[in-house]
């Protein structure tokens, strides 16, 4: 999984404490975390095609959560930024090599191929069963303060 999702994730926890009256360029949104912009540009307007935040153009414009945040699934995010394809992908190597056993010789399944999509669909169904607003809410357990200093770095810091 590339780092973009990270960002991503990051991204939507603070527009959802920014809330949907204002919205972030990408710029003020990678300066927060020191990231560059281009490429977190990037991963934001792939969540846009998804759904997830708007955009608006201008000098007003930037981003925000197109949803609730209850609505937002870290598995939403996961395939915006890497795509629904699955993370393993079987080629069949067992059917090459000097013991290679042909599929009118072994028709069985791979076993490893079932094992890795055994794992994925948990990981999957974990993703799923948790939102950006499950995040949000932990991380307000942990810090109570950081919610209102994101707030207010956005609303007076540099970038």
């Amino acid at each position: 999984m590339n780092e973009g999702v990270e960002w991503a994730l990051h991204c939507c926890v603070n527009l959802s404490w920014i809330g949907p009256d204002q919205a972030v360029t990408a710029a003020k949104l990678a300066a927060f975390y020191d990231l560059p912009t281009a490429y977190l540009n990037k991963q934001l307007q792939a969540l846009a095609r998804a759904g997830i935040v708007s955009s608006s153009p201008g000098p007003r414009g930037g981003f925000r959560l197109a949803k609730a945040p209850a609505r937002i699934t870290l598995m939403d995010v996961v395939a915006a930024i890497e795509g629904p394809e699955d993370a393993f992908r079987c080629t069949e190597i067992r059917r090459q090599g000097p013991h290679a056993a042909s599929q009118a010789e072994d028709p069985s399944p791979c076993l490893i191929d079932e094992a890795m999509r055994r794992a994925e669909l948990a990981w999957r169904r974990e993703l799923a069963a948790q939102t950006i607003a499950d995040i949000r809410g932990k991380v307000e357990e942990r810090a109570p303060d950081f919610p209102e200093q994101v707030r207010d770095w956005y609303a007076t810091g540099k970038a």
